[in-house]
């Protein structure tokens, strides 16, 4: 049975039932929401605050995600998976949580979004790797990627008043955090097309409760933990700024599985990328700022990469219609020699002597 025809939900609201483009306007924009209070929230956190406890701040929001499952009513009976499958999808998904928001301690806004910017890329590639997947795509579609990614590059390195800081630890954790990236989308689409009957809020809930314990050895190595526990302590209000940031963070990411069981990888992690041109596109519209001709080069290649994945795949079916045509003629000739030989028999037979 194929995936489409699994009943999928997003916060009560059916996807199963509705056309392709009601299904990718509802997921994306529980994901363009989210994810933009997201981002509204670690701006604060780590610009102003000057935070940069990344794995503990994840740590938390994993409590902040199980509370929110347990209030939309998914217990562990509700499981179709055994837990062994969300064992490396799980270090995967805290590993690259808590690379990315440690990430921004050593690297500025700039050069971490021109890093997440490639993520497209190596999803698509690891895609082919995956058991159970085996994804190939045809060349436009790389293609498009490329554009994307390169035209969200110049509009960023345009947009940024400071240009890009790179220092070599932050290189080390973002790139980590990208390779993780690139086997998290694949693995979560590997279990929607293995076990259709899974559920956004099971591949959540159980990555979230098998993922957290790999978040301790870290904050114990780098003591992270007492010193993040240390300065919430004297900054109380920053545990409130996490839980409304892992509330819009979670409508973000159950919409984001919803795009992955329902389009795939690929397409989510393309959808991730413009999400990043879109936001920063519309911080230009609302606060008036001039657009130069680098802004103008970036959104063309936007443009292009986004109108090149909508091209429907090219599927040669004249040709194998003209082969089905063709091939009738021989067999009615076939008949037709039949038949001609038939009568010369019997005109032999008619010829042949009365004995």
């Amino acid at each position: 049975m194929k995936n489409d025809e699994q009943v999928r939900t997003l916060f009560g609201i059916s996807l199963t039932d509705r056309p392709k483009w009601h299904q990718f306007l509802i997921c994306s924009s529980g994901f363009f929401f989210g994810y933009l209070v997201n981002g509204i929230c670690e701006e604060y956190v780590y610009n102003k605050l000057q935070f940069s406890y990344g794995w503990y701040f994840t740590f938390v929001q994993g409590f902040v995600y199980l509370f929110l499952i347990y209030l939309q009513g998914f217990t562990a009976k509700q499981m179709v998976n055994p837990w062994k499958t969300y064992v490396k999808l799980s270090a995967v998904l805290m590993g690259s949580h808590g690379l990315t928001k440690g990430s921004l301690a050593f690297l500025n806004y700039p050069a971490q979004l021109m890093f997440k910017s490639t993520k497209v890329l190596p999803v698509m590639i690891m895609g082919a790797f995956i058991p159970g997947l085996r994804r190939k795509y045809p060349p436009h579609e790389y293609v498009s990627a490329v554009l994307l990614v390169v035209g969200l590059i110049i509009f960023t390195l345009a947009d940024a008043q400071t240009s890009p800081n790179f220092s070599i630890l932050g290189v080390v954790m973002i790139s980590g955090a990208l390779i993780m990236d690139s086997f998290l989308g694949n693995l979560q689409e590997a279990i929607f097309t293995m076990n259709p009957e899974t559920t956004q809020m099971e591949m959540l809930f159980c990555s979230t409760v098998v993922g957290l314990p790999f978040l301790i050895p870290p904050m114990l190595l780098t003591g992270e933990l007492f010193k993040a526990w240390t300065s919430c302590s004297q900054h109380k209000y920053v545990y409130g700024v996490l839980v409304f940031e892992a509330m819009a963070t979670y409508v973000g990411q159950v919409s984001v599985l919803s795009l992955i069981a329902l389009f795939g990888a690929a397409t989510t992690a393309m959808i991730t990328t413009a999400r990043k041109a879109v936001t920063l596109l519309l911080s230009y519209l609302i606060f008036t700022k001039p657009l130069s001709e680098q802004h103008a080069t970036g959104l063309l290649l936007i443009g292009m990469g986004i109108t090149l994945k909508l091209l429907p795949d090219y599927k040669p079916k004249n040709k194998a219609s003209s082969n089905a045509r063709t091939s009738k003629p021989p067999a009615n000739n076939d008949k037709d020699n039949e038949m001609a030989h038939q009568i010369e028999i019997e005109k032999d037979e008619e010829r042949r002597p009365l004995v």
